[in-house]
Order: C-alpha cells, then sequence, then structure tokens
C-alpha cells in the first residue's frame, strides 16, 4: 500500500468517527448521516474493493445504530425509511465510486500499455533503419569489392608480363647505365600499381581482429610518433594523454593503430598551422544512458569502457555532413585527396571489437572523434 492511500485511509477513518459523534449528539436528524458518502469516496479513490465493501458495511451499522436511540412516538417507522435512503445513497455512493475508479485505473494501464508499444515501435524503426543502412552500405562495399576484384585480376595478368620483361631487359648485354635508370622507374611504378591494387582489395575484405592485450599508452605513442613529422611539417601540435597510464586494451594493435592513424590524418587535414590536436585514452564508467545504446549491439552491457579519443580544433562538420560521415565514398576533401572510405572502414574495426564509435562536431570550433572499447577482465581471458 502506498504512502498516500494510507493518509487517504486516515482521512476517512477521521472522518467517519466524526460523522458517527454528530449521529450520537443529534439522533434524530439523519441528515448527519449523508455525510458516510465523503469516507466511502475517499476508500474508493485507493480502488481496493474489499476496503470499499468494509466501509460501507460499517456505514450502513453506524446508519441503522441510530434507530436504537429513543424517537417521538409514532416517527419509529419513518425513521426507518429515512435511514433506509440513506443506505442506498450510500450503496449507490460506492457503486459509482468505484466504478469510475476502475475505469480510471483501466484508462490509466491502456495509457501505459500504448506508451510502452510506442518506445517498442521506436525502438524497432530504429533499428530497422540501422539494419537498413547497414544493408545499403554491404551492398555497396560488395559491388565495389568485386570491381576491385575484377580489376585487379585484369591489370594482374599484364603487369606480370610487363614486370618478367622489364626483368629480361635488365639481363641484356647492351644495359647502358641511362636505359637501367629507366627500367628502375617503370619497376618502382609497377610496385606501385600492385601496392594500390593490394590497399584496394584490403579495404574491401577487413579481416578479422586478433586481440592481445595492448597498453594503451604504448599504442598512443606508437600512433603519435608515426603521425609526429607530418603534423611538425604543418605546424599543428600533437599531444598525447593516458589516464590512467596503466590502462591497458583487450584490442587488436595493429587495426587499433589503423583507426587511430586514419582519425588523425582526418584530424590534421581539418585543422589549420597553429592548431592543435589531442589524441588521448581514459577509461569511463557506463551511465544508463549509454547502456541503452550498447545494448543495440551487445547482449551484456559492460560496466566500464576504455574510451579513446581524437579531438581537434579545426574547422568542425555540420551536422548533415556528421551524419554521413561513416557511410561509404562519402568524403569532404578534394577529389583525389579522400576515398571517404577511412572513417566508414574505422567503425567496422571498432564494431568487430565490440566498440562504438561516435562523431561529435561543430562548425568552427573543431571534431571530435570517440572510441568506447568495453574494458576485459584478465583473470576471464585467462581462464
Amino acid at each position: 500500500m502506498t504512502n498516500r492511500n494510507r493518509i487517504v485511509l486516515v482521512i476517512a477513518a477521521l472522518l467517519f468517527v466524526t460523522v458517527v459523534v454528530v449521529e450520537t449528539l443529534v439522533p434524530a436528524n439523519v441528515v448527519g448521516a449523508y455525510a458516510f458518502v465523503l469516507p466511502i469516496l475517499l476508500v474508493a479513490s485507493t480502488r481496493n474493493r474489499k476496503l470499499l465493501y468494509l466501509t460501507l458495511v460499517f456505514c450502513i451499522i453506524a446508519t441503522y445504530i441510530g434507530l436504537m436511540r429513543p424517537t417521538k412516538p409514532g416517527r419509529f417507522v419513518s425513521a426507518v425509511i429515512n435511514r433506509t435512503l440513506v443506505v442506498c445513497v450510500l450503496g449507490g455512493v460506492a457503486y459509482l465510486g468505484l466504478t469510475w475508479e476502475e475505469r480510471k485505473a483501466r484508462e490509466e494501464a491502456a495509457r501505459a500499455a500504448l506508451a510502452l508499444q510506442t518506445e517498442n515501435l521506436l525502438k524497432a524503426h530504429a533499428q530497422l533503419a540501422e539494419v537498413k543502412d547497414a544493408l545499403n552500405r554491404a551492398e555497396r562495399l560488395a559491388a565495389v569489392g568485386q570491381l576491385v576484384a575484377s580489376v585487379a585480376h585484369e591489370v594482374g595478368t599484364p603487369l606480370h608480363s610487363i614486370a618478367w620483361h622489364v626483368r629480361a631487359l635488365r639481363e641484356e648485354a647492351a644495359l647502358t647505365p641511362d636505359m637501367a635508370k629507366r627500367l628502375d622507374t617503370v619497376e618502382s611504378q609497377i610496385n606501385r600499381v600492385v601496392l594500390i591494387i593490394q590497399d584496394l582489395l584490403s579495404t574491401t575484405r577487413q579481416r578479422k581482429p586478433n586481440p592481445a592485450w595492448t597498453p594503451a599508452l604504448q599504442l598512443l605513442h606508437s600512433v603519435a610518433a608515426l603521425m609526429e613529422p607530418t603534423y611538425v611539417t604543418k605546424g599543428v601540435k600533437l599531444s598525447v594523454t593516458c589516464r590512467p597510464e596503466s590502462l591497458v586494451l583487450w584490442a587488436d594493435p595493429e587495426q587499433m593503430q589503423q583507426v587511430l592513424v586514419n582519425l588523425l590524418s582526418n584530424a590534421l587535414a581539418a585543422t589549420p598551422s597553429g592548431g592543435e590536436v589531442l589524441l588521448s585514452a581514459e577509461q569511463q564508467a557506463v551511465d544508463p544512458i549509454e547502456a541503452e545504446e550498447w545494448q543495440r549491439i551487445r547482449e551484456e552491457v559492460p560496466g566500464n569502457v576504455a574510451v579513446l579519443s581524437v579531438d581537434d580544433n579545426g574547422c568542425g562538420m555540420p551536422p548533415e555532413h556528421v551524419r554521413q560521415t561513416v557511410e561509404p565514398f562519402f568524403t569532404t576533401k578534394e577529389i583525389g585527396k579522400g576515398s571517404g572510405l577511412g572513417l566508414f572502414l574505422s567503425r567496422e574495426i571498432v564494431k568487430a571489437h565490440g566498440g562504438r564509435l561516435s562523431i561529435h562536431s561543430e562548425v568552427g570550433k573543431g571534431t571530435k572523434v570517440l572510441i568506447a572499447l568495453p574494458m576485459e577482465d584478465r583473470a576471464d581471458r585467462a581462464a
């Protein structure tokens, strides 16, 4: 029983006692018995049938007890009729009060059920939209994969033939230093084409992660060392922080390095000279709002997550671009300077680790990319 119902019952009991006292002091006045309507209506608001029936019985008994007191000669029959009328009124009020409260309860239950169904429908719609987007991305990527595989096959054969002829020319006795230099150029360009084809194939055939215990600070410093020369050349400051420094990730170090290098490259492209980019890692607890997001991608919601972030103070992006950044082949860079696959593949790698990638950006203030990875228990992994 709720506190509200307890208070209502106390008030109803006080009213009942008050009416009984009035009936005792003025037994001949039947009008006072109509006041039993008040405790009946109060008890009806608790929506408890047993309590209402019990209250009604007490009120009826108290109403008829007035007949036990002496009355004027010839007034007994009229007193019985009057008090019977009061009892009928009390019974009618109890019935109306009970049906009214039960109807309110049914309406409240129906509204709650409708709200729950609406919430479930919204969740189902959001999940359906996500599945549809994922299917569209998979279809587009599959089409590109088939195209790249076909191109790789068709280009590979003549490349092998050209490479064989280059090696044959190197064995010619009449080979001059100038010709050797030209053959070196041809061979280097052949190798470059091979690498381009391999890169295209790797973007469409992402391997599964091979996770291992990876110190977060070591990962951040290795990535920063790779990107430091390009940052220095452009005049952008690159800072690294890790809290705590002993933070350890259960992740594929090569794939996570690939993701962070891609994010740092994007941050560098968006940050002007004199700007700053912060590469950081920290441990965070999952709050209730984030728990709902985690339930969409994992059966078990993690208690703590390791958050890797790349935060720049560059040009930022409008909201419509933020939503499209993880779509394959979407890029805001000039033609030839971006494939539009970097963030898409980064998100796929993070998802393969059971994590989440989110982007927050504001035009003129910069962009922050967050990678949340579930914190694993070393004891569980060792077992």
